[in-house]
């Protein structure tokens, strides 16, 4: 964590504890290429190999950023140091497939993609909506989820154990397969979004599920907000057993377009499929709702942001969803932005997607004009305090560099942080050096 040191010693104490160490390069710069440069990138190839690795760099004060596939570590903050890249792709095994107790267990470097593969021939799945080329330690570390987060939740809710190695190289185990818990925490639930603030994972438990035999979407578009709202609260709450329901506008102002996804048998789901657009027509759409076997091109997927995106959340009840999108629509026309807003809306996210004046980037589902930075972080800085009280929050979780110099006059990208002095005592119990990922969230470390 000194700039200034030199770092040979460094260099042979890390090869002794792990068979693959190279000198870092302008392409694992974190934070993009205008970020930090690690001086060393290691990749274990074990528990073992990779608390080796935590105990070097804890007896040498190195600075240590976990990547998997690395298309997150552009999000929040960039790190304020990173003498040591610990990268987790050479760990990519699925352990142990249970299929009879629908569990899995995999290395953290794991391709979300392949382990489907593998789940699959088993007729099982993880019910994650995330991208192939992720890490299953990344999909925790992130807090990644996609649409059907409304039935299956996020992954802290479908983990079951998990492995990690605390900064001092302690590894510590919980959930299934226990040899060592740690008194007192919930590590899953406490390292999933932790984005290596607190330690590195190295394995993770999932709980799985079995592969839809047949799927439909039921989608209708609305001329406004009160009708949208509707649509969604009655979906969700229908006990037609909904497994997303998603919502998009492109621009303020602008039709809204519901989607709901059913699962289930071929016959089961074409009946409910039925009912449901007869539950959407009730909230009288501009069209009739249609029902098909493929998404829509809209379905938003899982959250993106590309080069020059400011990508923020917005959360909330479900039952606020129209002072939610009223919100949003005033804290745009004030700032003068026009954002494109999508996500699942029964399970209480959105996501407005903004091009920064920089990059002429605009999302692929439309909406999202390039807007100046200030005008942006105006945005955000509005909507959360208009949602602060009791009807949502408000994080931005990627931007480029013009639009976090305005949103540090604003509070920063978390904005309000609820919690913040437990957080701050987590972190000071895990990795009291503050080490791991440093500044990520600068609220909190």
């Amino acid at each position: 964590m000194n700039s200034s040191r030199t770092y040979a010693a460094d260099s042979g104490a890390l090869s002794k504890a792990c068979a693959e160490v190279r000198e870092g390069v302008a392409a694992d710069a974190i934070g993009g290429s205008a970020g930090v440069v690690p001086a060393f990138v290691a990749l274990p190839g074990s528990t073992a190999e990779a608390a080796a690795v935590l105990r070097v760099a804890a007896e040498q004060e190195l600075a240590v950023v976990p990547r998997g596939a690395g298309s997150r570590l552009g999000w929040g903050a960039p790190p304020a140091a990173c003498d040591l890249v610990a990268d987790m792709t050479r760990m990519d095994a699925v352990i142990e497939h249970a299929a009879g107790d629908l569990v899995a267990r995999v290395q953290a470097g794991a391709r979300m993609g392949e382990i489907a593969a593998v789940l699959a021939g088993a007729g099982q799945e993880i019910a994650l909506d995330v991208p192939a080329e992720a890490t299953a330690g990344g999909v925790v570390a992130s807090g990644l989820a996609g649409p059907r987060r409304f039935r299956y939740g996020s992954p802290r809710d479908l983990l079951i154990g998990i492995t990690i190695v605390r900064a001092d190289g302690t590894v510590a185990r919980a959930g299934g397969k226990v040899v060592k818990n740690v008194a007192g925490y919930d590590l899953g639930k406490l390292f999933a979004g932790s984005a290596g603030t607190l330690g590195l994972i190295t394995e993770v438990t999932f709980r799985l599920h079995p592969l839809p035999a047949a799927r439909a979407f039921v989608t209708a578009e609305f001329a406004g907000e009160p009708a949208a709202s509707e649509a969604v609260a009655a979906a969700a709450n229908s006990p037609l057993i909904a497994s997303a329901v998603e919502l998009s506008r492109p621009s303020p102002g602008g039709p809204l377009r519901v989607a709901v996804l059913l699962e289930g048998s071929a016959d089961g789901v074409a009946a409910r499929a039925r009912e449901m657009a007869g539950l959407l027509a009730s909230a009288q759409p501009t069209s009739p709702a249609g029902v098909s076997a493929t998404a829509p091109a809209w379905w938003p997927g899982p959250p993106v942001a590309g080069a020059g995106t400011t990508l923020v959340r917005v959360s909330f009840w479900v039952s606020a969803l129209g002072q939610v999108l009223r919100a949003i629509d005033t804290a745009a026309r004030d700032a003068g932005v026009s954002p494109a807003v999508a996500g699942s809306a029964g399970a209480g996210v959105l996501y407005a997607r903004f091009a920064s004046g920089v990059s002429a980037e605009t999302p692929a589902d439309g909406g999202g004009e390039p807007a100046p930075a200030g005008a942006i972080a105006g945005f955000a800085g509005a909507l959360g305090d208009t949602l602060e009280h009791g009807r949502g929050g408000v994080t931005v979780l990627a931007a480029p560099a013009e639009v976090r110099a305005a949103l540090a006059a604003r509070g920063g990208m978390a904005g309000s942080v609820p919690g913040l002095s437990l957080m701050r005592a987590v972190k000071d119990q895990f990795d009291p050096g503050h080490r791991m990922s440093p500044g990520r969230f600068p609220e909190v470390v």
